[in-house]
């Protein structure tokens, strides 16, 4: 069986919300400079290529639905949702194949969701194309938002 070679997407652009061209990094994850604020969590979102983008949308549409205070930030090229005196709650990272959203206490979620690496309170949800499941997000984001969050770049 041949195997598949995905190409390698760093150094292409894509537009910006301000028509301004953002460099797509390994995997396709827009290149976004540190900020906090809206502002550049919708520069992310909007150079998030092809599908992707419509997931981030809908991730970030139902975390302020649910969330009406939450703060944003952009560190690491990947955007963060924190709540004001609790820390940062949730992150997403784009891949080749889908989207990555991380919670930082995903372990205290129920159900606890399905992916896990070094640290032993995070979980993370990838997203393939066509594969978002809302209902079982908005749960997730109801509960990990009212947990103490990660607190490891700002006072948040």
């Amino acid at each position: 069986m041949a195997s598949r070679k995905t190409p390698d997407r760093s150094g292409e652009t894509a537009p910006t919300i301000s028509g301004g061209e953002i460099t797509l990094l390994s995997g396709g994850n827009p290149q976004i400079a540190k900020a906090d604020g809206d502002a550049p969590v919708q520069r992310y979102i909007a150079a998030m290529p092809g599908w992707k983008s419509e997931v981030g949308r809908s991730i970030d549409d139902l975390v302020m639905r649910i969330v009406p205070d939450v703060r944003k930030a952009v560190r690491w090229n990947s955007p963060f949702y924190g709540v004001d005196g609790q820390g940062w709650f949730l992150n997403v990272h784009v891949f080749t194949r889908y989207v990555k959203i991380t919670f930082f206490q995903g372990t205290s979620l129920d159900p606890v969701p399905p992916g896990a690496g070094k640290d032993p309170d995070s979980r993370w949800y990838n997203v393939h194309e066509g594969q978002l499941d809302e209902e079982q997000l908005e749960a997730w984001v109801r509960q990990a938002a009212a947990l103490p969050g990660w607190k490891g770049f700002d006072k948040l």
